[in-house]
């Protein structure tokens, strides 16, 4: 637990007569559980979903919504279009208006999944917000237990062990570990204190040690947990510009279909040759609009909200994830992004005529107190290597600490025996010459990005232990498979040529800036959006604000400053900085899932041309029309089972992809150029051999059940109370 920066004394508490002292705090915070989604209300949410000012949204089911209240209107009253009288069939008519019906309410149905997963997850977190107070310091310094929904921007509030943050602040006063784990899932306490990059807190975690004193820096309604809840439900979300370039492309496909359609029924009814059934005419147009991807488009872009807060990151909009899948760059930081963050021994260099033993002895010795990740690395290379662990008693030695003037520590035992580690120039001016090979040992090392740290007895040089900061494993691989997916990665770090140079080249990243200062990333980042590129890059302090903000993807850490928050279009509740890298592949996911959905929808479309274009051309005598029966390669001889059929598979690939929508393609590193190709293969052929199977196989099955008696007497029965009134 770390100190707190300036003592906190009690304030003087006002506490309202009404409230018992026992129950004066606030409320525990609830931990946030799994989503969960109820049946019973996505099946109520599908059918509400009927309303017009719903599907008005979605230009492709408004059109065929509008064509099933047309179809069930002709089919309930017939007498009101007499012109229908020479082709209404009550049963076929009826049919065709119940599959339009399942249309329509399987595309509302993966909508309504989508939605109830976020809603679930919301409701959860409204948990975590319900009945919180806090002790809000007056202007005379007393404190008064306050409900969280009255605090306003800038006020103060004191909180102590085992209370909750009662809405989103920053810590003005002390420090404390805060329990952030019903927010991140993280279990691991994090430090907030007053000063640096970490001062930040949200509404709804909890202090679990120590007083600090929080500057309200949100309104009612705005919080970090308000956006979250609001996000998750996605209420108001706006369509991202890919989806409304495909949605606008969907509807003039609709149009252009309209159009032909309309003109094909005009000369029908013109020449007289082909009898024109209006059933069929909607049911050819409900096929040939591309409804499939249409349907699910909603749910597509829902399911890529959930799987970034999924990953416990907050996305600001559907824009920010769509944009993570289009990137042409990425700026990494160096520090804690690439390398782990703390520079480790790798190698010990004893030197000439010194034997390992000794070096590793007098290195056990220098660390042996050494409390910082450097000294302890060095205690656990020595002891790998086979050195003895060194007990000292108490009293028997000083310490001396590692200090920017004198740039080495180590130890000074009572009976004589002194031992040092530091700089060459340290270890020099302590009076240890290095030896000709020690220090081009030296040299090499700092020209690879280590740090050389000399071993030194009784002002004698005993060898070299080599640190380096280590690059975090698997992040290598990370890197392959952005440039594989034609991302260029750019590390930034403050750090000399030479170590960012060997980082570098061992992470494998494209191009590095070395002794990079705060501006920095915004000169780069408007370097590349000149050239016409996508940037993305992280950050958790103020001065990386100007750059977030700047990014196509800023991705804030929650540990951050209030300011990094607010700039960035997305915040990471783990705060952890490579976690830019699974965005991408969750944005790349998102726009692969769309692209491979819209292949099947289209492929699919050509296919229903074959199954129910002979169905169209049927003369007055009920003949197919010459020179067209040749597109009737699927054999359908009975032109009405032919176009239920291919109207039934229509509606009933919806649901089969549903799963698909929401949980997205299996998303593999890829060309741009190898991700076409795969959707051509998997989903453009896949589109089309799958209808004509489908269409087939419920051709034979509906021919099965209307030769039953079964399906003849309910076709007798429909017949006798269809039309209304008879014709």
């Amino acid at each position: 637990m770390p100190a707190a920066s300036t003592p906190l004394s009690p304030p003087a508490l006002t506490e309202p007569a009404e409230v018992d002292a026992a129950t004066a705090a606030s409320r525990p915070v609830i931990g946030r559980r799994a989503a969960h989604t109820s049946l019973r209300g996505v099946l109520g949410d599908s059918l509400r979903m009927f309303d017009p000012r719903h599907e008005i949204r979605q230009p492709v089911m408004f059109t065929v919504w509008v064509l099933f209240l047309f179809i069930l209107v002709l089919t309930l009253f017939p007498r009101a279009f007499p012109d229908i009288a020479a082709s209404y069939n009550p049963a076929y008519y009826l049919a065709i208006s119940l599959i339009l019906f399942l249309t329509l309410w399987f595309s509302h149905l993966g909508s309504a999944i989508a939605e109830a997963q976020g809603r679930a997850q919301a409701d959860s977190l409204r948990q975590i917000r319900g009945g919180l107070r806090a002790r809000r310091i007056q202007g005379d310094g007393a404190a008064v237990w306050t409900p969280s929904q009255e605090l306003k921007l800038g006020d103060i509030v004191e909180i102590h062990a085992g209370e909750p943050v009662p809405i989103d602040g920053d810590v003005t006063q002390g420090a404390a570990l805060v329990d952030e784990s019903m927010m991140t899932g993280e279990s691991q306490p994090a430090v907030r204190e007053s000063g640096g990059d970490k001062t930040s807190v949200l509404g709804g975690t909890q202090v679990i040690q120590g007083t600090i004193r929080v500057r309200i820096s949100a309104t009612q309604g705005h919080s970090f947990l308000d956006r979250l809840i609001q996000l998750i439900e996605n209420s108001g979300r706006e369509p991202t510009p890919n989806e409304l370039a495909l949605s606008v492309l969907l509807a003039s496909l609709t149009i252009a279909l309209i159009t032909v359609i309309g003109t094909f029924v005009y000369l029908a009814d013109f020449t007289g040759v082909v009898r024109v059934n209006i059933a069929t005419l909607v049911a050819l147009f409900v096929c040939l609009i591309p409804t499939t991807i249409g349907a699910l488009l909603p749910a597509i872009g829902i399911s890529g909200i959930n799987r970034v807060s999924k990953a416990n990151v907050v996305a600001k909009s559907g824009k920010a994830v769509e944009a993570a899948g289009d990137l042409d760059v990425l700026i990494l930081d160096k520090t804690g992004t690439i390398t782990i963050g703390n520079r480790l021994a790798v190698q010990f260099l004893p030197a000439p005529e010194v034997p390992l033993a000794e070096l590793l002895s007098a290195a056990m010795l220098t660390s042996s107190l050494d409390d910082t990740p450097e000294g302890k690395s060095i205690i656990r290379l020595a002891a790998r290597r086979g050195a003895p662990a060194q007990r000292l008693e108490p009293g028997s030695y000083d310490l001396l600490p590692f200090s920017s003037e004198r740039r080495m520590s180590g130890i000074r035992l009572k009976n004589g025996i002194e031992a040092f580690k530091g700089s060459v120039a340290a270890i020099e001016a302590y009076g240890a010459a290095l030896p000709p090979e020690l220090r081009t040992a030296t040299v090499e090392a700092s020209r690879q990005g280590m740090t050389p740290l000399v071993i030194a007895m009784n002002r004698r040089a005993l060898g070299v232990v080599l640190l380096k900061d280590v690059v975090k494993p698997g992040i290598k691989d990370r890197i392959r498979e952005l440039k594989t997916m034609g991302i260029r990665t750019i590390m930034c770090t403050g750090d000399n040529r030479l170590t960012a140079r060997a980082v570098a080249n061992e992470a494998g990243v494209d191009e590095f800036i070395a002794e990079a200062k705060p501006e920095t990333k915004l000169e780069v980042i408007q370097r590349e959006k000149a050239k016409g590129r996508l940037v993305a890059m992280s950050g958790d302090g103020t001065n990386d604000a100007p750059a977030l903000a700047r990014a196509d993807v800023g991705l804030a850490m929650n540990s951050g400053t209030g300011a990094a928050k607010e700039a960035g279009n997305m915040v990471d509740l783990d705060s952890d900085p490579t976690k830019l890298i699974e965005i991408v592949s969750i944005g790349k996911q998102l726009l692969i899932t769309r692209g491979a959905l819209t292949t099947f929808s289209i492929t699919n479309d050509v296919a229903k041309y074959f199954a129910i274009l002979p169905a169209i051309f049927v003369t007055s005598a009920g003949v197919v029309l010459a020179g067209i029966q040749s597109f009737n390669v699927l054999g359908l001889s009975n032109p009405n089972l032919a176009v239920l059929a291919t109207l039934l598979f229509n509606a009933l690939v919806i649901p089969l992809l549903i799963p698909l929508a929401l949980t997205g393609v299996r998303f593999r590193p890829r060309t741009a150029i190898d991700l076409l190709r795969r959707n051509l293969v998997v989903y453009g052929v896949g589109g089309l051999v799958s209808a004509f199977v489908g269409i087939k196989l419920l051709y034979l099955l509906l021919a099965y059940l209307s030769s039953s008696p079964v399906a003849q007497a309910a076709a007798a029965g429909v017949a006798h109370f269809l039309p209304i009134g008879g014709l």
